[in-house]
C-alpha cells in the first residue's frame, strides 16, 4: 500500500505513474475521502477529549444534572460520527489499495509485455542437426512425463513427473540451496555487481501452502480472479508461490535493525487457475494448475532495498548460466512490473523446440509498499521503527527450468545431458 503522504503532496505525479502501469484509480476522490476522514477523526477526538473532561471534573462525586445531559449528547454525536467514519473508512482503504507502487525512474514507459526492454543477450543458442523436440515429447517418450494418467484424476494441467526427472528436480535443489547458503559466493556477486551489501547467505524454509485472507490481502499478491485457488470450507487461500507465504512470515513484527538484511530461500508446491490463460501451454510443463517453486525474500532498510534487488537479479543470472542455458535479461515496463512492484526484471530462457526465449524468472522490488499494510518494521537503539524494504524473485521454477534443461540438451537419440554442476547431485549420472 502506498503512503498516503506521498498522495498529498504529489497527486498529480501518482495519477501520472498509476495510468502508466494502466491502474484506474481516482485519485480526487481518494483525497475527497481523505479529508474527510481527517475532519470526521478530529471532531471525534475533540468529543472524546471533552467528555475525558467532564469525567475529570465529577471524578468521586455525582456528576450534576447539566453534566449528565452534556455527557448524553456528546456520547450521541460519538455514536454519529463513528459511524460516518467507518462508512468512509470503509471506500477509503479500498481507494488506497488500488492505488499501485511509484515505478522507479528507470523504468519503461508501456502498455504491454511487448514494450519489455532486453537489456543483454546472454550465452550461446545450440545448434542442432536434427530437429529439437519440444520438453513434453522427449520426457513422454522417456517415461518421465505423464499428464494423461494425472489428467484422469485431476483434469487438465495437471502431471505426474516420474524416475530421473524427480532425481534431477532434487538435484537442482541441493545445488540451489548449496549455492545461496555459501557465504563466499553470495560476497562474489556482491564484489561483481558493486553493490553495498553484507554478504548474509540465504535462510531455507519450508513455508505453508496455504494463507488467510488478511494476510494474503495485505501482501498485494492476491489474485482471486485469475490466479488463487480459495478453499471452500476456511478462510484460506492456496498459494500461488512461495513468496506470499515467504513475504507474510513476519506480519506485524518490529525487526532488529542489526539483523537486516534477512535472507530466505523457499521452496513450496504451488497453485494456480491460471484463468483467462486456456490454449496456452497445453502441452508439457510449463503452465500447470501445480507447480514447484525455489523463491527469494529479502527484508532489508530503505538504504540497501535497491542493491538488494540487483543482488537476486545476479543470483538469477549466476543460477542460469551456472546451469549452462542461454538467457535475455529483461527490463519489464510499467504494464507489466505488476501492481506493488517499483521495479522489475525477467529472465527469458531459450527454448529451441519454440525457437524463442520464455521467462523463467521473475525479480520485483517492492520498496516499502508491502511492508505497510503487513505493518513489518526495523528500529535501532534510537530512531522510532520504520518500514523495511522488501524483494521477492525467483530462484528456479522447477517446471520450467527441467523443460528449459530437457530442450536444450537434448541428444539425437531421444536422452538429454545432465548440466555439469548438478552431475554430483545425480550419482555422477551425466545423461538421462
Amino acid at each position: 500500500m502506498i503512503d498516503i503522504n506521498v498522495i498529498r503532496t504529489n497527486p498529480e505525479l501518482v495519477a501520472q505513474k498509476a495510468a502508466s502501469k494502466g491502474a484506474k484509480v481516482d485519485i480526487n476522490k481518494l483525497l475527497e475521502l481523505d479529508t474527510q476522514r481527517r475532519e470526521l477523526q478530529a471532531q471525534i477526538d475533540g468529543i472524546r477529549s471533552e467528555r475525558n473532561q467532564i469525567a475529570d471534573k465529577a471524578a468521586g462525586q455525582r456528576p450534576a444534572a447539566e453534566q449528565l445531559v452534556k455527557g448524553q449528547e456528546l456520547k450521541t454525536k460519538l455514536g454519529q460520527l463513528e459511524s460516518e467514519l467507518k462508512a468512509i473508512d470503509k471506500d477509503y482503504w479500498e481507494l488506497l489499495r488500488l492505488v499501485p507502487n511509484m515505478p522507479l525512474a528507470d523504468v519503461p514507459i508501456g502498455a504491454t509485455e511487448d514494450e519489455n526492454v532486453v537489456v543483454k543477450s546472454v550465452g550461446e543458442v545450440p545448434k542442432f542437426a536434427f530437429e529439437p523436440l519440444p520438453h513434453h515429447v522427449i520426457g513422454e517418450n522417456l517415461g518421465l512425463i505423464d499428464k494423461a494418467r494425472a489428467a484422469k484424476i485431476a483434469g487438465s494441467r495437471f502431471v505426474y513427473l516420474k524416475g530421473d526427472l524427480v532425481r534431477l528436480q532434487f538435484a537442482i535443489i541441493t545445488f540451489v540451496l548449496g549455492e545461496l547458503g555459501n557465504r563466499e559466493v553470495i560476497a562474489k556477486l556482491i564484489k561483481e555487481n558493486q553493490l553495498n551489501l553484507a554478504d548474509t547467505p540465504f535462510t531455507p524454509v519450508l513455508p505453508p501452502a496455504l494463507l488467510k485472507t488478511a494476510p494474503y490481502e495485505a501482501s498485494a499478491r492476491l489474485n482471486a480472479e485469475e490466479m488463487t485457488y480459495k478453499v471452500a470450507q476456511d478462510d484460506l487461500w492456496l498459494n500461488a508461490s512461495a513468496e506470499h507465504t515467504l513475504c507474510t512470515m513476519l506480519m506485524d513484527e518490529i525487526l532488529p535493525a542489526e539483523e537486516l538484511p534477512l535472507r530466505y530461500i523457499g521452496y513450496s508446491t504451488s497453485f494456480r487457475r491460471e484463468a483467462g490463460s486456456y490454449g496456452r501451454d497445453i502441452e508439457g510443463i510449463l503452465r500447470l494448475h501445480q507447480f514447484d517453486k525455489m523463491e527469494m525474500e529479502v527484508f532489508s532498510s530503505a538504504e540497501s532495498g535497491l542493491d538488494e534487488h540487483k543482488l537476486l537479479v545476479a543470483i538469477q543470472e549466476h543460477l542460469v548460466s551456472s546451469l549452462g542455458l542461454p538467457y535475455q535479461l529483461i527490463n519489464k515496463c510499467t504494464a507489466d512490473i505488476g501492481k506493488p512492484n517499483a521495479h522489475g526484471m525477467d529472465i527469458n530462457t531459450w527454448f529451441p523446440s519454440q525457437q524463442t526465449y520464455r521467462e523463467t524468472h521473475t525479480a520485483d522490488y517492492l520498496t516499502d509498499y508491502q511492508a505497510r499494510d503487513l505493518k513489518i518494521r526495523t528500529k535501532d537503539n534510537t530512531d522510532k521503527p520504520e518500514l523495511v524494504h522488501t524483494n521477492d524473485a525467483t530462484a528456479l521454477a522447477l517446471g520450467r527450468i527441467l523443460a528449459a534443461i530437457i530442450e536444450n540438451n537434448q541428444e539425437s537419440d531421444g536422452h538429454f545431458r545432465v548440466p555439469t554442476v548438478l552431475v554430483p547431485f545425480m550419482g555422477g549420472q551425466t545423461k538421462i
